[in-house]
């Protein structure tokens, strides 16, 4: 096995991320160095975009901060991220929501996922049988 990629999967394993994806509104509590000081400030806002893979993984997190759009990217498993939690769960059909860039007012509300839609949603599989339509029949676990 390739050293680097061995030493980038310990880096990985020893962090404790929550699972969360685009359209999540999440509090990033990220660690700020000033002069010999150092202080923990929170972001809050929506997830627009995951990107790259592995140790490098960067989300970017959105807000709107007085009426002026505020983006800034962080380093999924940096040291300087004391902690991420998930405030709500966005129900969205996109993965990068740069829409959201140009949108102002009920257009740039992002709609709450319900708490039981997801485990509804995990409970339904496709069966390998086919209706007399064609299409999978869909079975309750």
């Amino acid at each position: 096995m390739n050293l680097l990629k061995y030493a980038e999967q310990q880096l990985i394993a020893k962090t404790n991320v929550p699972a969360f994806r685009a359209g999540d509104t999440v509090t990033v509590s990220y660690k700020i160095k000033e002069g010999d000081k150092e202080r923990v400030q929170q972001f809050t806002g929506v997830v627009i975009q995951i990107h790259g893979d592995g140790n490098v993984k960067t989300f970017t997190v959105r807000k709107i901060s007085n009426g002026v759009g505020v983006e800034r990217i962080f380093p999924l498993y940096s040291t300087y991220i004391e902690s991420i939690s998930v405030d709500k769960r966005g129900e969205v059909r996109r993965a990068k929501l740069f829409y959201l860039r140009g949108a102002i007012g009920k257009k740039a509300k992002i709609d709450e996922l319900k708490d039981g839609v997801e485990a509804t949603l995990a409970a339904v599989e496709p069966v390998a049988s086919k209706t007399s339509a064609g299409k999978p029949e869909l079975v309750e676990k």
